[in-house]
């Protein structure tokens, strides 16, 4: 993979995948990305032994993503198609309880619920053809996460 991480792990460019550091362990959890500049690009959950080399990510059993051409993917099957597509400046955001991830653009949902996951899942992004993506895991959101809902708590070692 060529994906590379810059400013702090927040800005994620070039060609691949990476996952957060931290499975999503609370209840309710949620993340942003902004699209800086736009190419092929997703953003979703993931197992830790995804293979982050496949662009797009969403053809395999490991990873469910919502895709730049605005279709959400898991298992190389469109679990929804012809959503809403985001464009260079647009925030995106999905909310993640154990039973269902969903999607939202600029604070909207897209009404897209998916389900059934097994395992312990991480935050997932992805990158080609010159997309530039920001990345925000817990802090300052753009939009404030739906009630009940808070961002990625990250593992720390206390040793």
């Amino acid at each position: 993979s060529d994906c590379v991480v810059i400013k702090g792990g927040r800005r994620i460019c070039g060609t691949g995948g990476c996952l957060a550091n931290s499975p999503i362990a609370q209840n309710k959890g949620y993340f942003e990305i902004k699209i800086q500049s736009t190419g092929i690009w997703g953003f979703g959950l993931a197992v830790k032994d995804c293979n982050l080399d496949e662009i797009p990510l969403g053809n395999d059993s490991k990873s469910w993503v919502y895709t730049s051409s605005g279709n959400i993917l898991h298992n190389g099957t469109a679990k929804y198609s012809n959503l809403k597509i985001a464009e260079e400046g647009d925030i995106m955001a999905c909310t993640y309880d154990h039973v269902e991830l969903k999607f939202f653009l600029n604070g909207a949902s897209l009404q897209a619920p998916v389900t059934g996951f097994k395992g312990t899942v991480y935050p997932v992004v992805y990158v080609d053809k010159s997309a530039v993506i920001d990345v925000n895991f817990c802090d300052k959101f753009y939009y404030s996460p739906p009630a009940g809902f808070e961002g990625i708590m990250m593992e720390h070692s206390i040793i």
